[in-house]
């Protein structure tokens, strides 16, 4: 339990923070690669390249000191954020280190106004947050590990079959190296996958949604081929034009909180731009498995039909789901506002996914057309933030 005078500290940093945080995370990455280079295998590389990695962690830092004497009102944050820890493996003991080289930068950044006072504060602060964080990241592990099936960490999977659904996804079906069953997840769930690619110092995690309902003996998983230059396509690349059927990827539990509500009478309306589909697909699968009566719009956003994926068999499930909608828009028609408005019922819970723009234009339309933000939820492809814009 942190004091009313060390909760006080934290508060007036706010400011700072709030002018400076950008700034002292970048000095935080730098200093901590340069004396742990190890974590490199499994932070993103390309988050750092971009600066996603450092404004992420800004923001949180930032919510955090905002929140402190009232911390349960970012657990929605830390959940979100824990997920992705366990999906990559982050264990307690690397929370002494980011904590060490956090205080550190503060330091470098602030100089003389970072006082004893306020370091301390924030050591006090950082352990009560790195506390919370280990205690909800270690249930996750347990519950992962009862699962039938289930496993902390990673594990060996073997790649079944390669399919191409589109001009540049392709889905990888995954099956336990070991030939044990493959444990239930949540639609709209994702997995992390570790490579080592040939030429790199360090191992690479992404991760991807699974984007088929869930089965007892294989995951999927759908991947955008990104373009050679891009930081971010260099794992993509590797798994399109490297990887066979027969090989293995090291594979993480399923995580992730952008998951179906259960609610047997409530219209759904799904969105997706793009490789966004991927989540929506396992949730859409799983609703035609269950024979579900709910009420389904599907708006599918694309470049042009060859970058399309899953048409056929979203159509195929059309033909046998008299309660599902589905249109599709391309670069010629795209999603506008006259066109949400008109499709999407306002008391449907709405699931949207896709680039970062497009998610933003989608839903900030929404809100302006009266849907609530408890009836909308995002998968955001990215370190764990909120789309401020549209919030």
């Amino acid at each position: 339990m942190l004091s009313q005078e060390t909760i006080d500290i934290i508060k007036s940093t706010v400011p700072v923070l709030e002018e400076h945080g950008t700034q002292i995370t970048t000095v935080f990455y730098e200093e901590l690669f340069k004396a742990h280079p190890e974590l490199l295998n499994i932070f993103n590389h390309a988050n750092q390249a971009r600066g996603k990695q450092q404004t992420a962690l800004a923001n949180a830092v930032y919510a955090a000191a905002v929140h402190i004497d009232k911390l349960e009102a970012i657990l929605p944050t830390v959940v979100q954020i824990s997920h992705k820890h366990v999906s990559l493996g982050v264990k307690p003991e690397h929370y002494p280190v980011v904590g060490e080289y956090l205080l550190k930068a503060i330091k470098m950044v602030l100089g003389d106004a970072a006082t004893p006072q306020i370091l301390k504060a924030w050591e006090e602060a950082y352990g009560v947050i790195a506390d919370a964080f280990i205690g909800v990241e270690a249930n996750m592990y347990e519950e992962n590990e009862k699962k039938e099936g289930g496993w902390a960490f990673f594990k060996d999977f073997v790649v079944e079959k390669k399919v191409q659904e589109s001009n540049v996804i392709t889905s990888f079906y995954l099956k336990p190296a070991d030939s044990e069953r493959v444990p239930d997840f949540e639609p709209g769930q994702y997995i992390s996958v570790r490579v080592s690619i040939p030429g790199e110092k360090y191992m690479m995690i992404r991760q991807y949604s699974l984007s088929k309902t869930p089965s007892s003996d294989t995951f999927r998983i759908s991947v955008k081929k990104e373009d050679d230059n891009d930081p971010d396509g260099k794992v993509s690349v590797y798994l399109h034009e490297q990887v066979k059927e027969g090989d293995k990827l090291e594979v993480s539990a399923p995580a992730g909180v952008f998951t179906l509500e259960k609610n047997a009478d409530k219209p759904i309306t799904f969105i997706a731009g793009g490789v966004g589909i991927t989540p929506i697909m396992s949730m859409l699968e799983t609703l035609a498995a269950e024979d579900s009566k709910r009420e389904v719009v599907f708006l599918q956003a694309a470049r042009t039909p060859e970058f399309a994926a899953f048409t056929k068999q979203i159509q195929s499930i059309q033909e046998r789901m008299p309660n599902l909608t589905y249109q599709t828009y391309y670069e010629d028609k795209r999603i506008d506002e006259t066109i949400l408005k008109d499709m999407v019922n306002t008391d449907s819970d709405v699931y949207v996914c896709g680039p970062a723009g497009f998610m933003e234009f989608v839903i900030s339309t929404l809100y302006h057309a009266g849907i609530r933000k408890e009836q909308v939820h995002f998968e955001f492809f990215g370190p764990a933030a909120d789309l401020e814009k549209a919030q």
